[in-house]
């Protein structure tokens, strides 16, 4: 977008009008179908990060993603947004499959691995902080900038899914025969490509798994 800041607004409605018109050439019954009814098949809490946009980097279309962002993709059990979207999601969407999905290169991964700092950010991050806190010995041991930052993601991811799968809501989908499943995911800002981490969990159970295998 290189036209004025002060009329990007006016440009998103115009190309808004332009995708309603492709879609309904592409099909006409589309949004008259997406009216009627909500019935995901994912639920995917991702980061808010403007260049990691849910739909198009999983070829999905409007109606397949009930989606809830924050930053660095994170599962606080006292963000009753998130818990709002996750009990909405599971028990009246009865959407099985969740995705935690994070990016290399994350911003908000990146700040909790620098010094404190002030702001409201800065409370959010900590989850982030306690995360490295855990896994220190393992991100000690890599000499590597950018391999320790990529890794503090992928572990973060994994901690979420983790953190998602001890939450009420999941415990009682197991309990009651659900077949719940929390993915754990990875974007690469620099390829495109989704990278699984293969620390999906099935159950509530306390098991070790929580982190990815190198």
């Amino acid at each position: 977008m290189t036209e004025e800041r002060s009329d990007l607004h006016h440009i998103l409605l115009a190309r808004n009008k332009e995708w309603s018109e492709q879609m309904l050439r592409e099909n006409p019954a589309m949004f008259t179908e997406l009216a009627k009814h909500q019935t995901p098949f994912f639920l995917w809490i991702g980061c808010s990060d403007s260049r990691v946009p849910p739909n198009q980097i999983t070829g999905t279309v409007p109606g397949d993603m009930f989606i809830h962002r924050n930053i660095a993709n994170m599962v606080v059990h006292t963000d009753m947004n998130m818990l709002s979207v996750l009990d909405f999601g599971v028990n009246v969407l009865n959407i099985d499959h969740i995705i935690i999905c994070g990016h290399y290169g994350c911003g908000g991964v990146k700040a909790a691995m620098g010094p404190e700092f002030d702001g409201a950010a800065a409370n959010w991050v900590r989850e982030i902080r306690d995360v490295s806190r855990i896994h220190h010995d393992e991100l000690a041991a890599i000499t590597d900038d950018q391999a320790r930052y990529d890794r503090l993601v992928e572990l973060n991811v994994a901690e979420q899914a983790y953190d998602l799968s001890r939450t009420s809501v999941l415990r009682d989908a197991w309990a009651s025969g659900r077949k719940m499943q929390v993915h754990g995911w990875v974007y690469g800002l620099h390829n495109g490509l989704i990278k699984d981490l293969g620390v999906t969990r099935t159950e509530y159970g306390d098991e070790a798994g929580a982190v990815p295998l190198r």
